[in-house]
């Protein structure tokens, strides 16, 4: 079996895996929709107060929301053998990581990048916002499922390693949050957001060069 084939296949496999019953990817989306719905009920429905803060509370549980479907990334495959036998294929180690985390992406996050714009109706984010939303979380999510695959690979031979692996996580997550929450909030304040998200796409060309080689690495010492 050639390695794009083996590459296809993980991602397909995990993807499918992500949305059976009780996956990662219904229950990131579950927690993201109830999480940002609590917010007008905490904070009071003022819309002025709610368009302010619109922005950084989508932004903040997406995050988090990322971060609650990390732990099993690699650790399901690691507890039935499975990591062995990809690092001896023609994919490599390296190449399997990186079809892991594009099947995060795609099973966790795009889920949530489709449903930002109504959830910004909810939080009263102004309406020429919700493109810049979409798009600023297109640009950064990426580097959060990157390097949240480092933290999972840290973890991995190590049960129930989630608090851990949050706290060696967040301070990686820091920059693309604080660059995703300032491209739409210069669109708010009819601002320039195009340097802005230049940074945050940088963020995630950095991550996606570094972060499956460090994950890969990680997940050998586990292996041996």
């Amino acid at each position: 079996m050639s390695g794009f084939a083996i590459f296809r296949g993980i991602v397909a496999r995990d993807v499918r895996l992500a949305w059976s019953q009780g996956g990662t990817g219904s229950m990131a989306l579950s927690f993201f929709l109830i999480a940002v719905s609590l917010f007008p009920f905490g904070v009071g429905a003022d819309p002025q107060i709610l368009a302010k803060i619109s922005s950084g509370i989508i932004w903040v549980v997406a995050l988090l929301a990322c971060l609650l479907s990390l732990d099993r990334l690699f650790q399901a495959d690691y507890e039935d053998g499975s990591l062995d036998d990809f690092a001896l294929s023609p994919l490599g180690l390296t190449g399997v990581v990186y079809a892991k985390i594009l099947a995060h992406w795609l099973a966790t996050i795009v889920p949530l990048i489709l449903i930002a714009p109504l959830l910004g109706v909810m939080m009263k984010l102004p309406s020429e916002a919700y493109g810049m939303l979409m798009l600023s979380l297109l640009v950064g999510t990426p580097a959060l499922s990157l390097l949240g695959a480092i933290g999972a690979a840290l973890t991995v031979s190590i049960r129930r390693g989630g608090v851990l692996m949050s706290l060696l996580v967040l301070p990686l997550y820091i920059p693309t949050l604080i660059f995703g929450v300032g491209v739409v909030d210069a669109v708010i304040l009819s601002g320039n957001p195009h340097q802005l998200l230049a940074v945050l796409g940088a963020v995630s060309l950095v991550a996606f060069a570094i972060a499956p080689f460090a994950s890969a690495a990680a997940i050998r010492l586990a292996l041996e």
